[in-house]
């Protein structure tokens, strides 16, 4: 009878020299069957691997189906010996299986269990590469794995038999034996997966299989040798029995070298994926200089200088550093070096820019259509499709033009995704300030929105359902006025027609039982911009119009009692509302509900009680709308810096007026004058006590608006002076007023 072998092949989780080995043992001894360390859940997708639309970096998710907050992700690199593993035995029709515990057990609710550690031995290292690395004299983890494993695969010694593994399993051995002696691990998790794998050995032996090869992480080799034990496998049975079991879903979805990189905090990470993908797929002599041509590649297309020569030069210095370091091939230390020196000048501005686009990389993966998805993760590729948005690693900034069809749906897609928590779009430059038919995107996949589609599934199948039936829920769980408003404006930017009229009736009964003023002017702008912009998205929001009427009666009836006996701090958070409360009433244009608002601000003025900062930004709001006159706006500025007024109130009044720009100083010298007075009234105590105040008022200001009130206050708050020639040429201006006309239109 044929005795059989097990082959245990301990690879580093991301490592394109372990890859390269494990192909090398696969091929020079092609086993019967391949066993991995992975959920056992893995081996109904692991067929996939091999589909012509995988593309990597991917990830086997795993999420509980009734506890969708639960989910693991198993990602896999083009560098990845699991992956590499899996297609060298899809290819070659051989059977994988997959050892480790089953997701239906890990993903459970599990009892607390003390850990438990031998007395003479220390916790497990985080990185027990790294305890290899400073016994061979390196500092540095990364750096001895490329000199030991990533650039010495082409030696013969090396290519011979399993390669580096039996290396590496004495080491390990040893390592373990030195925190673990025996080799039992602490935690009661890994115990079980480790029992789980020897399990899946003896499995396999069973079946017949008498040339195994197992691909598992390096630590778990000294566990896995004593497999065919009886002894141990008595032991494996009892431990892996009454574990918690829950039900599970796996499938496969796309990953990005960017969450793959240990910096994001993924636990067996690596620091550069995307330098390890280039090793991976570019081995050989020309490794080094290939590298550096994408550099320049990477710097031109974002307006670095970098020619052929500095190409040349940099592969020519990253080799002497290699041996004057005495490595047996440069390394991204030395690549980094040479780069900084030759295409950064020395600076590290570049260097940024390398790492983000190259070191980690902005590689995002793909997997076939018929993959195993929720219905709402496939109505959404069919939705990226049809508007032609394509799930990208890198940030990319999206202009959209609301007039045009394909815009619009790209806007509605993106807003209907945020009301979904899944946030593939930030908006950072909307109709709100760039204008009404205009939306400015940046768009970023990240492989956690998978996560939050599940997620979603249970609203919908569809994410124009999922997106209704979460603004229901979200209204029906509204805590204040402002929340059921901004869930009305995401409604129309959505194009979400079906919920609008519950949410409406609910606004309006939460209105006209609200008798917070505050509350109502912090719900007003929202539905002001969805009335004004409303037919923008093709929707009727007129039904909003009595609702939003009746709120500014409602304001305006009590604002001024509302507003008195505030201290400081509430004060200035009622000048932002009212602020927001006169833009929203200005854009929508109705001027018998502006004239009801400035009738509030004028009785606001004049009550008493009314902290001076309320006070002076109500006199500016009614200046600016034309609502008080000049003259009655510099007796009103004239009152409250009156020997007579406190002057900390003086002070605040000047901070509400001003409000933060020095437009109106520039253009008031006669409003100037009576601040550069009072200023010049006070004694110096009260001068150094308004002096914070003040300060932090004239700090707000832009630069040219201090530098012009500086020039009109050194010359007596007399006008800048204009002398000289003011004459305008005639042709000149003619030429500049056609350009204006062409501009406006007004020349078609």
């Amino acid at each position: 009878m044929t005795e059989a072998s097990v082959r245990l092949l301990g690879i580093r989780h991301h490592g394109p020299g372990s890859a390269r080995a494990v192909t090398r043992a696969l091929t020079a001894n092609e086993p019967q069957i391949v066993l991995i360390e992975g959920p056992r859940e893995a081996d109904a997708i692991a067929h996939l691997a091999v589909h012509p639309q995988m593309r990597p970096p991917v990830t086997m998710l795993g999420y509980a189906v009734d506890h969708l907050d639960k989910a693991v992700f198993h990602p896999y690199a083009s560098f990845s010996p699991e992956w590499v593993a899996l297609q060298w035995a899809g290819d070659a029709d051989v059977p994988v299986r997959h050892i480790d515990l089953a997701l239906a057990n890990t993903l459970g609710e599990w009892p607390s269990e003390p850990r438990t550690l031998h007395a003479d031995a220390e916790q497990r290292p985080a990185d027990p590469l790294a305890e290899l690395a400073s016994a061979a004299g390196y500092d540095d983890a990364e750096r001895w794995w490329e000199d030991v494993v990533e650039h010495r695969n082409g030696d013969d010694a090396a290519a011979a038999g399993d390669g580096p593994f039996p290396a590496i399993a004495d080491a390990m051995t040893v390592l373990r034996s030195a925190y673990e002696p025996d080799l039992v691990p602490a935690d009661p998790i890994e115990r079980r997966r480790e029992a789980q794998m020897r399990a899946g050995i003896r499995a396999a032996l069973k079946d017949g299989f008498t040339n195994i090869v197992v691909i598992c992480g390096a630590w778990h080799v000294p566990a896995l040798v004593s497999a065919a034990d009886p002894k141990q496998a008595r032991a494996d049975t009892a431990l892996l029995r009454g574990m918690p079991k829950i039900k599970v879903a796996i499938t496969w979805v796309p990953w990005t070298h960017r969450r793959l990189a240990s910096a994001t905090g993924y636990g067996a990470g690596v620091t550069s994926p995307g330098w390890y993908h280039h090793l991976f797929t570019h081995p050989g002599p020309d490794t080094i200089a290939r590298w550096f041509t994408e550099a320049a590649v990477v710097l031109r297309a974002n307006d670095y200088a970098a020619s052929a020569a500095d190409v040349v030069e940099a592969t020519r210095l990253a080799t002497s550093l290699a041996v004057l370091r005495g490595r047996p091939l440069a390394g991204l230390v030395e690549a980094n070096d040479s780069a900084r020196a030759v295409l950064g000048d020395g600076t590290d501005t570049p260097m940024l820019l390398l790492s983000n686009e190259l070191i980690v990389g902005t590689l995002i993966g793909s997997v076939p259509d018929h993959t195993p998805m929720v219905p709402l993760a496939r109505n959404l590729a069919a939705e990226q499709k049809r508007c032609r948005l394509k799930p990208e690693a890198a940030t990319k900034s999206l202009e959209l033009d609301l007039r045009k069809p394909l815009d619009l749906n790209r806007s509605r897609l993106l807003h209907r995704l945020t009301m979904l928590r899944v946030t593939w779009g930030h908006e950072v430059e909307g109709r709100r300030s760039a204008g009404t038919f205009r939306e400015t995107w940046e768009l970023i996949w990240e492989p956690e929105l998978e996560v939050r589609l599940i997620e979603a599934s249970a609203l919908g199948t569809t994410v124009e359902a999922a997106a209704q039936a979460a603004v229901v829920q979200r209204s029906l769980g509204a805590q204040s006025l402002a929340e059921l408003t901004d869930a009305i404006e995401q409604c129309l930017l959505a194009d979400l027609t079906e919920p609008l009229p519950g949410i409406v009736q609910l606004v309006a009964d939460r209105a006209a039982l609200d008798v917070d003023v505050s509350h109502l002017m912090q719900a007003l702008p929202a539905l002001v911009r969805t009335v004004r912009y409303g037919d923008v998205r093709g929707t009727d929001a007129e039904a909003l119009v009595g609702v939003v009427r009746g709120m500014v009666v409602r304001v305006a009836a009590g604002l001024a009692p509302a507003c008195s006996g505030l201290d400081a701090d509430a004060a200035d958070t009622v000048a932002v509302e009212i602020n927001d409360t006169r833009s929203a009433l200005s854009l929508l244009g109705d001027h018998e509900l502006t004239a009801m608002f400035h009738s509030a601000l004028a009785e606001l003025v004049e009550r008493e009680r009314v902290h001076a900062s309320l006070q002076g930004r109500a006199t500016r709001l009614l200046a600016d709308g034309g609502a008080m006159a000049t003259d009655a706006v510099e007796r009103r500025v004239s009152r409250a810096l009156s020997p007579g007024t406190p002057p900390n109130d003086g002070a605040a009044f000047v901070e509400g007026f001003l409000g933060g720009s020095g437009t109106v100083l520039v253009h008031d010298t006669e409003l100037l004058g009576l601040i550069d007075n009072w200023l010049t009234i006070l004694d110096s105590d009260a001068f150094v006590e308004v002096l914070p105040l003040l300060r932090r008022t004239f700090g707000t200001f832009e630069v040219a608006e201090r530098r012009q009130i500086g020039e009109r206050v050194r010359r007596g708050t007399a006008e800048i002076d204009t002398s000289g020639d003011e004459t305008l040429d005639a042709e000149r201006v003619a030429a500049g007023l056609h350009t204006i006309a062409q501009l406006l239109g007004a020349g078609r």
